[in-house]
């Protein structure tokens, strides 16, 4: 059985975009939510036609969902809830954590230039840090949080 990820190394292409997958499914779920539900409740509880203004502020909101969620992970606490599943984080090239704007910037990007962000995620394949094209122009890395496992001898 191979030996998990050593603790701080750069994580691979296959463990970022297995996060990724992971927080899109959850982005789709929760946007659906958001741009459905409230609706039906307004049509339930007041039984009559949703107004223009309820409909249009629905759907900003769920369109906002997916900007708020990646920046508000990563400023938090380096992790969106598939990097944390997964185990990588993403931090400043120097180790440290990212600020707000620092954040806010990197998913703004990466949602309004998504086709460019992912093929740049293939720039890990070849980049001694493991570093996307985004991670470049962001200055940040994504490494690996879990601990590696003593291996044990087996008794022969």
């Amino acid at each position: 059985m191979p030996s998990p990820p050593q603790r701080n190394a750069y994580a691979g292409l296959v463990s970022r975009v297995v996060a990724l997958l992971i927080d899109v499914a959850l982005l789709t779920l929760t946007a659906l939510a958001i741009s459905t539900l409230p609706e039906l409740a307004w049509q339930e509880v007041l039984v009559r036609a949703v107004p223009g203004w309820f409909s249009a502020g629905v759907t900003a909101a769920a369109a906002l969902v997916p900007w708020a969620y990646f920046a508000a992970c990563w400023w938090l606490n380096g992790q969106t809830i598939g990097d944390l599943l997964i185990g990588v984080v993403v931090l400043r090239s120097d180790g440290q954590e990212l600020s707000f704007p620092h954040a806010a910037a990197r998913s703004l990007a990466g949602l309004l230039l998504a086709p460019l962000w992912l093929l740049g995620l293939f720039a890990v394949l070849w980049d001694e840090r493991r570093r996307a094209w985004h991670d470049r122009i962001f200055r940040t890395v994504v490494r690996y949080t879990v601990k590696a496992r003593a291996t044990r001898s087996q008794p022969a």
